[in-house]
């Protein structure tokens, strides 16, 4: 912080009250207070800060005779700061830390400003052209950035990480999104375990089993499937996991931590980390944009709002009791659909040029296919491809991205436990 500065990037400043500039770790703020701002300084700095990689917006707070007060923000762009942070991972997601984006509400940069959404991946186009993102590509590459990781670790202390699962009940995607973690853990390196429990089960034996493997330092890990029957307390059986083996994000203090600005969770969940992690892979800028999330979910629709405020996006809402949810769904310019109900979303719920993210995953009988089902999303594939201009695929969108990130998570708490950066 520098008191009193009458230059700013090498341009000298008019006013005759002290400047104030707040430099943070990653994304900088300055803070200017000017009596005069010359048309000549303002194109001085926006230069200076282009070729600095760097974005600036100048908001005109009050304009009078007698006093004029501009404020300048500065934000390096994503890519920038995900190629140079300080994060042990910060070269295998471009996620960046939450307190790395934390800005001043009193900061709002005017709607002309803000970059519109680019799709900078020349990935597959869909039948009418929209961009498909593929989570499966980017996946593979995270997995294989991470095995790398696992073999140096185990190179390094003799150890690799663990990760533990509890399946509670038969419920078929459950199956397919533990078999999926398991083949993952296998081809990354990791350990993995699995312990199955009946659908009529109590809560207490969950938590036993849970206990289990937090006292077990093989496993850096510890997942509970879910959804769980809704017989059992899932608040308890959360709390009951261990926080630094909170691989899935869901303890209350992983939460509350999403929630506040200043504060970073020790571990994200997964399918929202996925999200923001595939989003940001296509350049799909989140700032100022109006982001509708179906689904209200503490998977998914809850913890990813939060992430997606702390990315200064727009967030609504829509759940079972909102009114008119495809006229409020027509609104979004980012559209993440996470219902659970097979093509719920149609061509007449999306504005042209959306960007749409399908978490759905609904099995649907097939006895042509390996396991006598296939899986299809919340959102009608064929019809948003004529409208959209971006669109996740189910299957090969965001699960993939989902595994990617347990994978992550996991190494993450192991990295800890040995104390290795």
């Amino acid at each position: 912080m520098i008191e009193g500065c009458t230059r700013f990037l090498g341009v000298e400043l008019s006013s005759t009250r002290p400047t104030r500039l707040v430099s943070t770790k990653h994304h900088r703020t300055y803070t200017a207070t000017e009596r005069t701002v010359r048309s000549e300084q303002i194109d001085t700095m926006r230069a200076l800060m282009k070729s600095n990689g760097c974005r600036i917006w100048f908001n005109y707070k009050t304009l009078t005779s007698s006093n004029s007060n501009i404020i300048i923000n500065i934000q390096r762009n994503i890519s920038n700061y995900s190629n140079n942070n300080n994060s042990d991972f910060g070269n295998i997601i471009k996620s960046p830390l939450l307190c790395s984006l934390d800005l001043h509400d009193e900061i709002w940069p005017s709607k002309d400003m803000v970059s519109s959404t680019q799709f900078g991946c020349n990935y597959a186009k869909g039948s009418a052209g929209a961009t498909v993102l593929y989570g499966n590509v980017i996946a593979e590459e995270i997995r294989s950035k991470v095995a790398n990781e696992v073999r140096k670790m185990k190179a390094s202390v003799g150890e690799v990480p663990g990760l533990a699962v509890i399946l509670v009940g038969e419920r078929r995607d459950s199956q397919s999104y533990v078999r999926n973690k398991s083949i993952a853990c296998e081809e990354v390196g990791m350990k993995f375990e699995l312990t199955e429990l009946p659908e009529h089960c109590t809560t207490e034996q969950v938590c036993n089993a849970v206990s289990y493997f937090n006292k077990n330092p093989s496993f850096h890990g510890v997942l509970v499937q879910l959804p769980l029957p809704k017989h059992l307390d899932e608040v308890r059986i959360f709390d009951e996991v261990c926080l630094e083996k909170d691989v899935d994000g869901f303890h209350p203090l992983n939460i509350g931590s999403l929630a506040l600005c200043g504060k970073e969770p020790l571990f994200i969940p997964c399918t929202p980390k996925g999200c923001i992690e595939l989003l940001l892979r296509y350049n799909v800028e989140l700032m100022g944009k109006h982001v509708v999330v179906i689904g209200r979910s503490n998977i998914v629709g809850v913890p990813l709002s939060l992430i997606l405020q702390r990315h200064h996006a727009t967030v609504s809402i829509l759940h079972a009791y909102s009114s008119n949810p495809e006229i409020i769904a027509r609104e979004a310019d980012i559209l993440i659909v996470a219902a659970g109900m097979p093509n719920l979303v149609r061509s007449s719920w999306l504005k042209p040029g959306v960007a749409v993210l399908d978490v759905g995953t609904n099995p649907i009988k097939d006895p042509s296919e390996e396991y006598g089902y296939r899986l299809i999303g919340d959102v009608c594939f064929e019809e948003a491809t004529s409208i959209a201009s971006a669109i996740s695929p189910v299957p090969g969108g965001v699960g993939p991205m989902t595994v990617a990130m347990l994978l992550l998570n996991t190494l993450e708490s192991a990295k800890r436990t040995f104390n290795i950066t």
